[in-house]
């Protein structure tokens, strides 16, 4: 409902834990289509369009049944209004590449009651744009929305479970869920669910996967210190030189006196290989900086 951008991704997702958990589909359908209802009864057409566009992907990755688009879209063209319409032209749009090919007889019925809502000529004028604009989706057997992007199809048709369901029949929607009971058979369910673990991700142990990646880790700091020691170049410039008499000087002359002068210029961190160079270029550079500062000084 906060990502509607992301609703095929999410609806991916799904579709890959309902093939190992198909109870969490089921659930997740139910407490859907409970969302649709209280959202069409409040007239919210938000929280409708998050929804429907949800259901809509879960169609496109057949872990919904495509029954329930067709009733869906059925409810919202019965008393058209311009919410609903713009409601089900969206639906339409998102999982109508699978509608065509699943229930092609089905989705003319639905097109013959926009067409019908179209010349009778009581929504408004944006709500029968939308309509004629997913009359030429159609025409173009709808370029731009496949029911799935390829990146997203990540389960095989016969591994799939697809739920079935209906808007108007009594749901429940399990809300005992989410009060906390305690479980008298915790350690039997809790070996039940290592062992389906087991069977879904492998039983490689954890120690084995973290030695692994601490062997990795070694190497490629190795690699990592070889090649920096390849790529240390020697500075032919003296650009490591002027830039330690710089901070030197400016070190001096930003000094109260000796004594803060010399603190300072004893926390100053010099490189590997600049300790020959503040021994033999470097003092020079301090008795000119101090000079300079007892000259200025009142």
């Amino acid at each position: 409902m906060a990502s509607p951008g992301f609703t095929d991704v999410f609806a991916a997702l799904v579709a890959v834990v309902n093939t190992k958990f198909p109870e969490v589909g089921g659930l997740l359908l139910r407490k859907i289509i409970l969302r649709l209802r209280r959202a069409y009864k409040r007239n919210d057409k938000h929280q409708l369009l998050a929804a429907a566009k949800f259901i809509a992907h879960l169609v496109n990755q057949q872990v919904v049944h495509e029954l329930i688009a067709l009733e869906l879209l059925t409810i919202l063209l019965e008393n058209p209004t311009d919410d609903g319409v713009e409601v089900a032209v969206g639906f339409v749009t998102e999982c109508g590449s699978i509608l065509e090919d699943l229930s092609p007889k089905a989705l003319d019925g639905i097109f013959e009651r926009l067409r019908e809502i179209l010349h009778e000529g009581e929504i408004d004028k944006r709500i029968q744009f939308l309509i004629e604009g997913l009359f030429a989706l159609r025409k173009a057997k709808f370029q731009g929305h496949p029911a799935i992007r390829p990146e997203l199809d990540l389960v095989e048709l016969e591994d799939q479970l697809t739920h079935e369901s209906s808007f108007l029949g009594e749901i429940n929607a399990k809300d005992d869920l989410v009060v906390f009971k305690s479980d008298p058979n915790f350690l039997e369910n809790e070996k039940r669910y290592e062992d389906l673990k087991k069977t879904i991700i492998g039983d490689k142990p954890l120690e084995e996967e973290d030695g692994d990646d601490e062997d990795f880790d070694e190497v490629d700091e190795s690699s990592l210190e070889e090649d920096e020691e390849l790529m240390r170049i020697k500075d032919e410039t003296e650009t490591n030189l002027v830039n330690i008499r710089r901070t030197i000087y400016l070190t001096i002359m930003s000094g109260v006196n000796f004594e803060e002068a010399g603190h300072k210029l004893l926390k100053i961190k010099l490189e590997p290989g600049q300790e020959n160079l503040h021994q033999d270029s470097l003092p020079g550079v301090v008795r000119a900086s101090w000079h300079s500062r007892v000259e200025r000084a009142p």
